[in-house]
């Protein structure tokens, strides 16, 4: 109940906030220490954040201003970092649609964005000295209340996940990375897709874990937003039970979408479930709720566990819960993306070895502290969480969902019997969110 009313209280500072500093829901942030920008805000080195702001660096992000003049007022100047840099914004729960303005005018930079907890927006956006590029990509904010009388029951590791804040965060890390300017608006138009599902969907906010869930936005354009609303440890059960449905629910609006991937969880002794029976119980519960609201229900089949037979083959660790999906998605006409099917063949085409390198597999020693291996065959690398996000992008594309329209054109088609080389993979680290235990501990 005490989290109840701090979570309420909360919320009407945050409603306060956006009523007062910016009625018309539009933020505006000029980095740098030269002209500002008509209608902007200046951002320069030490504007650290605060409630009382609003807005500012986070995080510890040692930020430094360069001013290299001239008549644009929005791109003479511009804030980089020793490191990754973090900015956040206190604001209301919604659908954002944020434009960064990149570029320096004497030196390249390279730029990769993350939102949240650690949500990948964009890659690897590069400038040449004197260019300037700006990206523009939707940002999902929630809160855990659903109602004046219900919350999600959070558990212990996500009190303090960026997803859960009351405000948004963005990363920018890379070499030279050069913010001339981000500008945020309020868009109540765009579809959402909602994630449901455990620890191969959600955001993980502890590096070296990944999901696809965090990096299925980067393929998308600012035509869709993306809320991954899955927790670790979850069975279709608990999340019905923590009111994690309840909040997507009280959220969806014609033309969204939800994705439901359970059954890591599910299948372990003492879930309470059980294949075509308990299990597919909750998937129609699941269903039926979204199509209450004139949502897409879309059933995800779960990635498989790493575990090869001496002949090669990935071996099914799931029983017949992944074969229950494919009933429920026939019999109530559901959409079925198979990500247990493509995963097995992603795995093979890798091998028994090779596949290593899509899970957290690190010796002891890869990161400050960690004296024992991470031997992890469940849970994702950034690289694994990224060729799963590929898969997942295939399965829209080869779908009939309206939603494969919003796959950016520059996004190839992936086939995971002929995956992507591990030594071309490069992806930032967010070093302020690392973790060396095992998964779960």
């Amino acid at each position: 109940m005490k989290k109840f009313f701090a979570n309420i209280g909360m919320f009407f500072s945050v409603l306060f906030f956006t009523q007062s500093v910016n009625a018309q829901a539009i933020y505006k942030f000029d980095f740098g220490t030269g002209k500002v920008a008509s209608g902007y805000q200046q951002v320069t080195a030490t504007s650290l954040y605060s409630d009382k702001s609003g807005y500012g660096f986070d995080y510890g992000t040692q930020a430094i201003a360069i001013d290299r003049g001239g008549d644009d007022a929005l791109t003479s100047d511009f804030c980089t970092s020793i490191g990754s840099m973090f900015f956040s914004v206190k604001l209301p729960q919604g659908n954002y649609r944020v434009t960064v303005h990149l570029g320096d005018k004497l030196r390249s930079s390279v730029t990769t964005i993350k939102a949240e907890s650690r949500r990948l927006m964009c890659k690897e956006v590069v400038t040449k000295p004197g260019e300037f590029k700006a990206v523009s990509f939707i940002v999902s904010v929630w809160d855990s209340i659903i109602d004046a009388h219900h919350v999600v029951k959070l558990k212990p590791r996500e009190v303090d996940k960026l997803d859960w804040d009351n405000k948004l965060t963005l990363e920018f890390s890379n070499t030279a990375v050069c913010v001339d300017g981000i500008e945020i608006q309020k868009v109540d138009h765009v579809p959402t897709v909602f994630l449901s599902g455990n620890s191969t969907v959600t955001d993980q906010q502890l590096e070296p874990w990944s999901c696809w869930g965090q990096m299925f936005p980067s393929f998308f354009n600012s035509n869709i937003a993306i809320a991954d609303m899955a927790a670790s440890g979850e069975t279709l059960r608990s999340s019905f039970s923590r009111k994690r449905l309840s909040k997507i629910a009280s959220l969806l609006k014609p033309g969204d979408y939800l994705f439901i991937e359970f059954a890591h969880n599910d299948q372990k002794k003492g879930s309470g479930e059980e294949p075509y029976t308990t299990y597919n119980k909750y998937l129609k519960i699941f269903i039926d709720s979204a199509r209450a609201h004139q949502a897409i229900p879309v059933l995800v089949t779960s990635t498989c566990r790493r575990d090869f037979d001496k002949n090669g083959k990935v071996i099914n660790t799931l029983g017949e819960f992944p074969a229950a999906m494919r009933y429920e998605a026939k019999k109530d006409n559901v959409t079925l993306i198979d990500l247990n099917k493509m995963t097995k063949i992603l795995y093979e085409a890798y091998g028994e070895e090779s596949s290593k390198k899509l899970f957290v597999q690190f010796p002891a020693g890869t990161f400050p502290g960690q004296n024992i291996t991470l031997a992890d065959n469940t849970h994702f690398s950034g690289f694994g969480a990224y060729e799963l996000a590929k898969c997942m992008v295939e399965g829209v594309r080869n779908s009939n969902l309206d939603f494969k329209n919003a796959i950016k054109k520059n996004v190839k088609i992936f086939d995971p019997a002929k995956p992507d080389n591990f030594e071309n993979w490069d992806l930032p680290f967010t070093p302020m969110f690392t973790s060396v235990k095992p998964y779960g501990n």
